[in-house]
């Protein structure tokens, strides 16, 4: 039995050393290449989680995951993107002939860069104003669409369920400037990783250590 034991053990030993120097290899920080004005990288760590950032001008993002190697290919994967960026705070009913969406929060230099778009109404986006508002004559409202203009690849929509409302108030979310990876693949080879960037076009990106 201890004999059986032993080379079950021998078995798995080369696999398990080769995790482990794999995971020990692909450890440390990686920085974007090659963009100017743009500072961003992922940071692989030993206990297979990740962290990634990016930076262009006043604009910092963020996320966190894990990660793997499968197939020569590193993995990332975070946690599920929740549904929506924004929050609403208030829909009801005033008196007037305006509707009124209004986005609120502490920091009001985001306040004016909000897209929203209005069913029914036309494909055109409006944008908030510097108090992060949009007052328009009154109308009846089935959904209400919001995307922050630094955080372009997705809209939070609202189905408005009474009608005769014409007052809304939306905040963000706390993960709002999160970014979240799912099942994200980049290239390995020498000190470096290639492939795709999470947040800008193109697919020739190269990350070096």
């Amino acid at each position: 039995m201890k004999f059986k034991k032993l080379v079950t053990a021998l078995l798995f030993m080369p696999a398990w050393t080769m995790r482990a120097q794999t995971t020990l290899s692909m450890t440390g920080e990686y920085y974007l290449r090659g963009m100017t004005e743009v500072a961003s990288g992922f940071k692989l760590n030993n206990d297979s989680t990740f962290q990634f950032f990016f930076s262009y001008g006043a604009l910092d993002r963020f996320g966190t995951g894990s990660w793997q190697v499968n197939n020569g290919k590193l993995v990332l994967n975070s946690r599920p993107q929740p549904e929506k960026d924004f929050a609403i705070v208030t829909s009801k009913a005033v008196p007037g002939n305006q509707t009124t969406i209004r986005i609120i929060d502490n920091n009001t230099f985001l306040l004016p860069y909000i897209h929203v778009k209005l069913t029914p109404g036309s494909d055109q986006s409006i944008m908030t104003d510097n108090k992060g508002m949009i007052v328009m004559p009154r109308q009846s409202l089935d959904s209400i669409a919001l995307l922050f203009e630094f955080c372009p690849e997705r809209y939070s929509t609202f189905s408005i369920a009474d009608p005769t409302h014409n007052f809304f108030e939306f905040r963000f979310e706390p993960w709002l400037m999160e970014v979240f990876f799912k099942d994200f693949n980049l290239g390995v080879d020498n000190k470096s990783l290639y492939g795709k960037h999470p947040l800008l076009q193109g697919t020739e990106f190269r990350y070096n250590k």
